[in-house]
């Protein structure tokens, strides 16, 4: 789960994005007329600089639903949102939540703390070290 201000507001769900991975070599895609591109503009929080993100989210034009996010720095990977898979998604054995730095006020965690690990949940205050991909070798 993912709590940076790009995935929060194009998510618009409970204050954080859910990702989840797969090859992009496995995507078939029809109406691609109907998808569009975001790509966001990062703020630096450290010097307030700005820079256009690599990533690539894709969305539908019609009813602007999240689709997946690409990055060429991965161009074997997609990062599906959760919200458009339409199958039923198994629970996962561990959830990470991460860029904890921008998490708002608002959003409430649970029974876990800021930083470390708790149970099933894994914490990190900004990217964990761990990739997605490595993260499902080792589960």
């Amino acid at each position: 789960m993912c709590y940076c201000g790009v995935c929060r507001k194009t998510a618009g769900c409970g204050g954080y994005a859910i990702n989840v991975a797969g090859e992009a070599n496995t995507l078939i895609v029809s109406g691609e007329d109907n998808i569009s591109v975001y790509q966001a503009t990062i703020q630096n929080p450290e010097d307030s600089s700005a820079q256009v993100s690599s990533a690539e989210r894709r969305f539908c034009k019609k009813c602007g639903s999240m689709l997946w996010l690409y990055d060429p720095r991965w161009p074997q990977l997609i990062h599906p949102f959760a919200s458009a898979i339409d199958t039923e998604l198994p629970l996962p054995p561990e959830k990470t939540h991460m860029m904890l730095d921008f998490k708002p006020s608002w959003v409430q965690l649970k029974d876990q703390k800021e930083s470390g690990s708790t149970g099933k949940h894994k914490i990190f205050n900004r990217y964990p070290e761990e990739s997605i991909a490595d993260w499902h070798n080792r589960l």
